[in-house]
């Protein structure tokens, strides 16, 4: 990537969804119907609404963002459909609201085969399911679960005039979650540019850190920059954690002030045409790493680089966990944070008492995003990575002001450092290089 210039990728094309959908009717049997829903507004207060967020799945077949929409995809006899019920065009509603696409427009720009209004719905939908032996859908939406039964006891009380209704129900998410975990080349350069404009928005929130300043005002120059380079959205609520605050894992108040001496975490991830970000760097205020905080830091990094280093096809969290955990419990114990046998320490993975949440998770139209583990009864995450694969790398550790059983130059301090990482066929790409993480770099860069 040229770091002068911010790559040209701003959204998928539109034939990248085509192949999604090419690539569930893959997994469809034949004589077959699959729906998916999107989303509807979310009323903020009385008559506004949140701003609108899409259902991933739904976005991963279309590409299209109107609410209310639903998705059928219809397999038979070698010939596959893509059909979008959406809201009609209303010219008294567009002009209070926004303009809509249409059904004309959505098949010529969206490439489905046919376009009807939402009114259509429930007569044609009843058609498609008569005759049909399988119907997918996510079996984990409440709302679409109900609408397809609702559909599915339309048609069995018309059996006695000759309909055939499906006899054979099936949960679409591990369909769909296996085909998101992997991400295409079009996928990847999409992150690499959401990452790189996060990234910014981290070296300007260290630029911009002062003692005194409130945890919001930081907030506010990170969202400045992800908007400037287009990630009009955070990807999740950004989390911005003076001091002891850090020892809150998802403290998303960002309300007290910045306190001198302290350290400031700050986990935030633009989202750019639905993709996202998820980067944490942990720095301290005043610009200068004291010892202790120094000490705890460098053990932190030492972990996520030995982790990242050994990322690569077949490897798994599991033994990425092994490593992070190996790494940790012997920092700790030359800290004399830990004492007793190293042995024992290491092998009863004693740095979970500091080290309290997962090492990472899969990354994508979702922050914590779908796709199995494959965690056996130990909770061991033992999945082969494969290219394509995003992921996180997110170590940390985490000293309450309240945790008598430690020294008091350790107490407050609170540190995770995470970087965004796609799995390559020799092993990985960090997509988060370009955001300061050493203590020198970090620094240097608040010394300007």
């Amino acid at each position: 990537m040229n770091n002068n210039n911010l790559p040209g990728l701003a959204k998928l094309p539109l034939s990248e969804f085509e192949t999604h959908r090419k690539n569930f009717f893959t997994k469809m049997a034949d004589n077959s119907v699959a729906f998916f829903s999107a989303a509807s507004e979310v009323t903020r207060s009385n008559d506004t609404e949140f701003a609108f967020c899409q259902n991933k799945n739904f976005y991963y077949l279309t590409g299209f963002n109107e609410p209310d929409a639903l998705l059928v995809l219809i397999k038979r006899e070698a010939q596959e459909q893509a059909i979008l019920f959406s809201l009609p065009k209303d010219k008294s509603h567009e002009i209070w609201h926004g303009r809509r696409v249409g059904q004309e427009k959505a098949c010529q720009t969206y490439g489905f085969d046919q376009c009807f209004t939402l009114a259509e719905k429930n007569d044609l939908v009843s058609q498609y399911l008569n005759g049909t032996g399988q119907v997918y859908f996510a079996f984990n939406e409440a709302q679409l679960s109900h609408q397809i039964f609702t559909y599915l006891a339309q048609v069995r009380a018309s059996v006695r005039q000759g309909v055939k209704a499906p006899t054979q129900l099936n949960d679409a998410s591990p369909i769909i979650d296996d085909l998101r975990l992997i991400k295409s080349s079009y996928e990847i350069e999409l992150m690499r540019q959401v990452n790189y404009i996060s990234c910014l928005a981290h070296q300007r929130a260290m630029q911009k850190t002062s003692a005194g300043l409130f945890e919001y005002q930081i907030e506010n120059e990170i969202l400045h920059e992800f908007t400037r380079h287009g990630a009009r959205y955070a990807a999740y609520a950004t989390i911005v954690a003076g001091g002891d605050n850090a020892n809150i894992l998802h403290y998303t108040d960002n309300s007290e002030s910045l306190n001198d001496n302290d350290l400031l975490l700050i986990d935030a991830g633009g989202e750019l045409s639905g993709y996202a970000a998820d980067i944490t760097r942990t720095f301290p205020i005043n610009g200068k790493f004291s010892t202790p905080q120094k000490a705890l830091y460098q053990l932190v990094l030492d972990a996520k680089t030995q982790v990242i280093s050994a990322i690569r096809p077949g490897i798994t969290f599991a033994k990425l966990n092994e490593i992070a955990n190996e790494c940790l419990t012997k920092g700790l114990f030359d800290l004399a944070i830990l004492s007793g046998d190293l042995a024992e320490l290491v092998k009863n993975k004693a740095c979970k008492k500091y080290f309290i949440h997962g090492l990472g998770h899969w990354l994508g139209l979702d922050v914590h995003d779908v796709g199995d583990y494959h965690n056996n009864d130990k909770k061991e995450q033992l999945r082969d990575f494969i290219p394509g694969m995003v992921l996180t790398i997110e170590p940390g550790l985490y000293m309450p002001l309240d945790d008598m059983d430690i020294e008091e130059q350790w107490r407050g301090i609170g540190i995770r450092i995470e970087d965004n990482i796609v799995v390559t066929s020799n092993g990985c790409e960090n997509l988060t290089a370009s955001c300061p993480e050493t203590i020198t770099d970090i620094e240097t860069l608040m010394a300007k």
